[in-house]
């Protein structure tokens, strides 16, 4: 059970896209559903990636 909750529900999908492109990017295969099977550090590498993009979006807004 995710305990990440989504706090404008019309981003859900969004999310979803952001997370799989992360997943891409650091050569973690992903898939739709349940990824229960992924180790600590493939599931860290998404959420790290996803974070380090982040904060170079806010970033280049900032400039």
């Amino acid at each position: 059970m995710s305990r990440s909750r989504i706090n404008v529900p019309e981003a859900k999908q969004a999310m979803e896209n952001f997370k799989m492109e992360a997943a891409n990017e650091v050569g973690v295969n992903l898939k739709q559903g349940y990824n229960g099977d992924l180790t600590a550090r493939q599931a860290g590498s998404i959420g790290g990636q996803m974070v380090k993009k982040m904060i170079e979006d806010y970033e280049n807004k900032i400039k």
